[in-house]
């Protein structure tokens, strides 16, 4: 991992792109690394776009701002595509990753010329397979550090495992679900170098 990595989400309201930045602190944050994860409020409503940030080093972390340059990019919700400039700022030596059936190489018209590496993830589908609904959030985080390596794969389940755990220590039946979407995302995330 490089010194620091910074880490902008896209989403809407109710699909869990602050959870997952959350989620990929906490266990960055178990595997011994400093963090932050912090969501960007606007209108608060269901549906409203949305936007949350991720910083992870390996060193005390003194920068308190939104991010404006991220290494990667992971936009929840494909549909975002149209109406927020998901690729301002992001570094052509990252990466972005989007929640979408179709190939990344489909998916580079939507993306303002960006010149760095595109790839998707069918969250969608992982979700409704492991958990019967669409939560995409848990499928993204997986696919995100994937890519991203972040963590090495062994580190991340055991620190997600336990952060499913106290999450969802109400709801025992989405745990193992969870965990299955997550570990999908990993093997199936496609980049558009393939």
């Amino acid at each position: 991992m490089r010194k620091m990595l910074e880490i902008r989400w896209h989403g809407r309201g109710g699909q869990g792109a602050k959870t997952a930045s959350l989620l990929l602190a906490d266990a960055a944050f178990t595997g011994g690394m400093f963090v932050q994860g912090f969501p960007e409020y606007g209108p608060e409503r269901m549906g409203a776009p949305i936007t949350a940030y991720n910083r992870i080093a390996k060193e005390r972390i003194r920068v308190h701002s939104n991010i404006y340059e991220p290494d990667f990019v992971v936009v929840v919700d494909e549909t975002l595509l149209q109406s927020v400039d998901v690729t301002k700022g992001l570094k052509a030596t990252g990466a972005i990753i989007i929640n979408s059936s179709k190939h990344p190489e489909e998916l580079k018209q939507h993306l303002k010329g960006y010149m760095g590496r595109v790839y998707s993830c069918d969250a969608r589908k992982i979700s409704e397979e492991t958990l019967g609904k669409n939560f995409p959030n848990s499928p993204m985080l997986g696919a995100l550090v994937k890519v991203s390596e972040v963590m090495e794969k062994d580190e991340f389940m055991t620190a997600i495992k336990e952060s499913f755990k106290e999450k969802f220590s109400h709801k025992p039946e989405v745990l193992n679900g969870n965990i299955k979407a997550v570990e999908r995302s990993m093997n199936e995330v496609r980049c558009n170098e393939e």
